[in-house]
């Protein structure tokens, strides 16, 4: 296959940012971070209010590349089985069969993902992390590609699991949607008066054309001053006075990675440091925990971040 232009990238990621904006209305950043994180392989952990376009969002996505979609309402009750699937024993063959459970899909909706058991969400993320999952001593590979996106309510914390550190450095990014402005709600109103659009939105480029974009993803250039940018960034979290505990070395891997897509989002095979103070909060914010006097102080984990960058030197950077 003819490899693309870097022009080509842009105009196909391009593409798939107007159609999702046939949904979902004055949320571009969103969108983009949403599919920086499919470019990169990696997973969003998206917080906000019900009702704000959340799974509207993620369905666009999967129907704007033609992937397959599958939702799961994650509830208390919920148990490992019914995320990944169940071998059954069939009578008439005298053998057991796999029956695939909704995480066999491409694109996965982990909706309220804080309200099952930590047995369950440690279910799902070991899939999101390895790419596949075993049942009954028996690995199944998950398709290609493949990318959830969990929710979770931030309002509502009774009887609910909040993720661990732990688990939720598994995932890439974390975004909030927040309320549309007042013209935004009324053009969604208008939008949606006969039909919704998302029942007329079609796919304007392949799975195939995807996954060629998330290997041009690694080719993007990222000079070493960048990278020892990156680094200094995610070792000054962990040195803030503010901070208990900072980024991890995957929030290094994450900001390389997000910023490499971020690049191409924009036309470009190098990355520049705008691309990197771009990605940092939404890449870096959910990997620190803060001590608890500067919780108490009113310290939030955005202005630890923007004040790692404020005394970060940002290198010369030359193309």
């Amino acid at each position: 296959m003819k490899p693309m232009q870097y022009d080509q990238p842009n105009h196909l990621l391009q593409q798939i940012v107007q159609n999702v904006e046939k949904v979902i209305i004055g949320k571009r950043d969103v969108i983009q971070y949403s599919l920086v994180a499919l470019l990169c392989g990696g997973h969003v952990l998206l917080e906000d209010v019900p009702g704000v376009g959340k799974t509207m969002l993620i369905r666009a996505i999967s129907k704007s590349i033609g992937l397959e979609f599958k939702r799961i309402q994650f509830t208390p009750d919920l148990l490992p089985s019914d995320v990944s699937g169940i071998s059954i024993y069939n009578q008439k063959t005298a053998e057991f069969e796999f029956r695939p459970g909704p995480i066999m899909a491409n694109v996965v909706l982990a909706d309220e993902i804080n309200r099952t058991s930590p047995k369950t969400q440690a279910a799902l993320l070991e899939a999101m992390e390895e790419g596949s999952m075993t049942v009954d001593g028996t690995t199944y590979a998950l398709p290609t590609p493949f990318f959830v996106l969990a929710t979770q309510n931030p309002i509502e914390y009774e009887g609910t699991f909040p993720l661990p550190e732990a688990q939720l450095d598994r995932f890439l990014l974390k975004l909030n949607m927040g309320y549309p402005q007042f013209n935004e709600e009324v053009e969604i109103l208008n939008r949606i008066q006969h039909r919704h659009p998302i029942e007329e939105l079609q796919p304007v480029i392949t799975a195939k054309e995807l996954i060629e974009l998330q290997q041009q993803v690694k080719a993007v250039h990222v000079e070493k001053s960048l990278r020892q940018y990156i680094v200094e960034i995610t070792q000054g979290t962990r040195k803030h006075h503010a901070v208990y505990l900072g980024a991890s070395p995957r929030g290094s891997i994450a900001l390389l990675k997000t910023s490499q897509a971020c690049a191409l989002l924009q036309g470009r095979d190098y990355v520049v440091p705008d691309d990197i103070r771009n990605m940092a909060l939404y890449c870096l914010a959910h990997r620190i925990i803060l001590k608890s006097e500067s919780r108490l102080s009113g310290i939030s984990v955005e202005q630890v971040i923007r004040d790692v960058l404020n005394h970060t030197r940002v290198p010369v950077f030359t193309k």
